[in-house]
C-alpha cells in the first residue's frame, strides 16, 4: 500500500514510546487511591487526557488536584520508557517541518518520555494543556496540521487507540493504526487506511512534493 501526504502527525504513548505497563500501572495507583475501580479507569483511559478521564470518576472540584497528582506518579514511572520498534529510523528521515506529534500527555511528561527513549521532541509538539477538549476530538490534529502549514487532509495521523483513531478521522486526515497497545480487531472497522503491527511495516521516501510512504 502507498500513502502520499504533505506531513505526518503522530501520537506518542503507545505509538512512538513504549509506555502502556507504566501508564497502566500509575492508573492503577491512582485509583485504588481514590477508591476507584483501576479496571474501570484502564477501560476508558487510553488515548484521552488525563483530565478527561479523571472526570469521569471524580467530583469537578478534585479534578485539577487529581491530574496534578497522576503526572508526578508518571514522571516519577519514566524510566525503562523505550521507543517502539523503527520509530527512530523513521522520526531521522523525516524533515523536521514535515511531522508533529499530538498526545493526551502533558507536555512535560511527554518531553521527558521521548528523552529517555532517545527520541526527538518535534518542533510542533500539541500536548494535554493545548487544546480545549481532547481525543477524541479533532482539535488537537487540527492545530498540528495548522502549525506545519498543510490542511488535515494532506496528513497522515499515526495513532494506537480508537480515541486517537477517531480523532485523526474526524480532523479529515488519513489515519494509520499500530497495533502496538491496542488487539487490531479493536482497531479493525474504525476507518483507518491500513492497521499494521508497528512502524517496521513502513518504509518512507522524501520527494520534493511531500512524504510517500509504503506498507508492507
Amino acid at each position: 500500500m502507498h500513502i502520499n501526504v504533505d506531513a505526518i502527525l503522530f501520537d506518542i504513548d503507545g505509538t512512538l514510546v513504549d509506555s502502556t505497563h507504566a501508564v497502566e500501572r500509575t492508573w492503577r495507583v491512582w485509583a485504588e487511591a481514590h477508591g476507584v475501580d483501576p479496571e474501570a479507569v484502564l477501560e476508558v483511559s487510553h488515548g484521552r487526557r488525563s483530565q478527561d478521564t479523571i472526570a469521569m470518576f471524580l467530583p469537578s472540584e478534585r479534578v485539577d488536584a487529581a491530574v496534578e497528582e497522576l503526572e508526578e506518579l508518571e514522571l516519577a514511572a519514566v524510566d525503562g520508557t523505550l521507543a517502539l520498534p523503527a520509530t527512530g529510523e523513521l522520526l531521522k528521515a523525516l524533515p523536521a517541518d514535515r511531522w508533529a506529534a499530538v498526545t493526551s500527555g502533558g507536555r512535560r511528561l511527554m518531553c521527558e518520555r521521548l528523552a529517555v527513549a532517545g527520541l526527538p521532541v518535534p518542533d510542533v509538539l500539541v500536548a494535554a494543556e493545548d487544546v480545549s477538549v481532547g481525543k477524541p476530538d479533532p482539535q488537537g490534529y487540527r492545530m498540528a496540521a495548522a502549525a506545519l502549514g498543510h490542511p488535515p487532509r494532506r496528513c497522515l495521523v499515526v495513532e494506537d487507540a480508537p480515541a486517537g483513531v477517531r480523532a485523526g478521522l474526524a480532523a479529515g486526515a488519513t489515519v494509520l493504526a499500530v497495533a502496538t497497545s491496542h488487539e487490531r480487531s479493536a482497531l479493525a472497522g474504525l476507518g483507518a487506511a491500513a492497521v499494521v503491527d508497528d512502524l517496521t511495516a513502513c518504509t518512507l521516501r522524501t520527494t520534493t512534493e511531500g512524504l510517500e510512504l509504503f506498507l508492507r
